[in-house]
């Protein structure tokens, strides 16, 4: 068999041939060198290109050597074996835990535990002694009632936070681990709420905010994996009242009790819009407005948008024909109309408030998920941004002679592309994660001011003039951007693992997470009562 694959050496052993090796080598390095410099293309599509590129000259290269270099054949036989060998141990003793945000392979040892704690034990970890529950309960807490705030717009105007963490850095109240997920937290009075995956079932998560123990826990017999969206639920719960709204990546709406987590309602969207789940699951938060609950489903024929009654959990409207993107609904007020937006596959939808009816559409992307939630601009403009090579787009909305909406785009630019971490808007000027650098946009016209720091795509908090950011290798920074510079001010380690999930601050404590633990912060606030 050998003497087939190999042919016999002659009596005179020629040496090994280097040149094909050496030319692969070469025009591997070159194509790199290419890609990596265009800028027109996405950070992550370089990276994708770029592994592709390092792939094919592996195989090259294994190929060359095996039947062209003319090497002899016992050396080729070993070196192949070799190869192999190294290859298997390796995957025997470490796995791909998902990828980065720019599609970087994440390899972690496959002894590596990241099993949650039994639900009936006490998920604290660690505890800060200088900063304990029954001190922090004497501030006066506001609530964090869902995705991204109380305005869903990742903006808060209070408190006020105090920017020198050299003196009074973050404090850690309690730290936990939790199912995967990349779900985010809502806070309503000493409540903590998430979604989380804990073996073949979805959970949504009740702790307690001071001490991160566990106060219930409701699961559904679902289960959403992608090796490279990652496991678990992806939306935020919203609280209203006594009432949890959450939405899991398969498509199941629940409404539960706020104190004890029993299900008032559920509907199961696929079934109902005759939709199908997303490629990386649904992950859109549910909007509550004027007492429903509004969900994008994805379906077709007019079942695209779906208004529920909050109390009851009966359909109020549906409307629309898109197929779900991977955007929360969202409310605005646009020439003179309250509308809701949501993002779409390749398609930017707003409906009537009221009923639902379609107002307006308007095409977008390249087929690629589109995520963060719209900025408005004015009362009648308001900033889209996606990732992917996509960048972003003011639009106008204006009434027509008709009392139809008529759609034209202000602007346009690739200086901010968010793939899925939220931008934020002040006096004029648009703050966010382009491909994972942070950069400031000027409003009126897209123009970038200023483009600095590699952060990877995490999500940030606008509290004030001072930006809270939770970059994706798990760092907590704090910036005051204006739109001369980032103004850097301090960083706090955190988690040192990917981190993606929306942040989540009520008062002086900032909930943080992402698939592996969760994290309770103190951050010290200015002029704050005596204690």
């Amino acid at each position: 068999m050998t003497a087939e694959i190999f042919p016999p050496a002659s009596t005179a052993r020629r040496p090994i041939r280097w040149w094909p090796a050496w030319l692969i080598v070469g025009v591997a390095v070159t194509a790199v060198a290419v890609v990596r410099f265009r800028s027109d293309l996405a950070f992550q599509q370089r990276n994708m290109t770029t592994g592709g590129i390092v792939l094919g000259t592996a195989l090259l290269l294994s190929l060359w050597w095996i039947f062209l270099s003319r090497a002899r054949a016992r050396l080729r036989i070993g070196v192949t074996l070799g190869g192999l060998a190294l290859l298997a141990a390796g995957a025997s003793l470490f796995r791909i835990r998902g990828v980065t945000g720019d599609f970087v392979p994440i390899i972690v040892p496959r002894w590596t535990n990241s099993a949650r704690p039994p639900a009936a034990a006490s998920a604290v970890v660690t505890a800060s002694p200088s900063n304990t529950p029954v001190a922090s309960a004497l501030i006066a807490r506001p609530d964090f009632t869902q995705f991204l705030g109380p305005d869903r717009n990742a903006r808060l105007a209070g408190p006020a936070l105090d920017p020198d963490w050299a003196a009074h850095p973050p404090q850690v109240l309690w730290r936990s681990k939790v199912g995967p997920g990349w779900s985010g937290f809502a806070v309503v009075g000493d409540r903590a709420l998430t979604q989380e995956q804990d073996g073949g079932n979805e959970n949504v998560s009740c702790y307690d905010l001071l001490t991160g123990r566990r106060l219930w826990s409701h699961a559904d017999a679902t289960h959403y994996n992608n090796p490279v969206g990652g496991e678990g639920p992806r939306a935020t719960p919203t609280v209203v009242g006594d009432r949890v709204f959450t939405l899991g990546s398969t498509g199941r709406l629940n409404a539960l009790d706020l104190a004890t987590g029993k299900l008032r309602w559920t509907h199961d969207l696929v079934a109902e819009a005759a939709a199908k789940i997303p490629d990386w699951g649904y992950a859109g938060s549910p909007l509550f407005l004027d007492g429903r609950i509004i969900v994008s489903a994805g379906g077709t024929a007019q079942k695209s948008l779906l208004a529920y009654d909050a109390d009851t959990g009966a359909l109020v409207w549906s409307a629309g024909d898109a197929e779900a993107g991977y955007g929360s609904p969202f409310v605005a007020t646009l020439a003179g109309r309250r509308q809701i937006l949501a993002y779409n596959h390749r398609r930017i939808t707003a409906h009537d408030a009221a009923n639902g009816a379609v107002l307006w559409e308007y095409p977008w992307g390249i087929g690629y998920p589109h995520v963060a939630v719209p900025v408005i601009a004015g009362p009648d403009r308001v900033v889209f941004s996606a990732g992917y090579g996509v960048g972003a787009a003011m639009l106008e909305v204006k009434s027509t002679a008709t009392a139809e909406l008529a759609v034209t785009e202000v602007w346009r630019t690739l200086k901010l592309k968010a793939k899925f971490a939220n931008p934020v808007a002040r006096d004029g000027f648009l703050y966010g994660l382009d491909d994972g650098m942070l950069v400031c946009l000027d409003l009126k016209d897209g123009t970038q001011r200023w483009k600095a720091g590699r952060h990877g795509h995490g999500q940030g908090l606008l509290v004030g003039d001072l930006f809270l950011l939770m970059v994706e290798n798990g760092e907590l920074i704090l910036l005051r951007p204006t739109p001369a510079a980032p103004n850097e001010l301090h960083r706090f380690r955190v988690f040192s693992a990917k981190t993606w999930n929306p942040i989540a601050l009520a008062g002086d404590l900032l909930l943080v997470r992402n698939d592996q633990e969760a994290a309770c912060l103190r951050v010290a606030i200015v002029n704050e009562p005596p204690r």
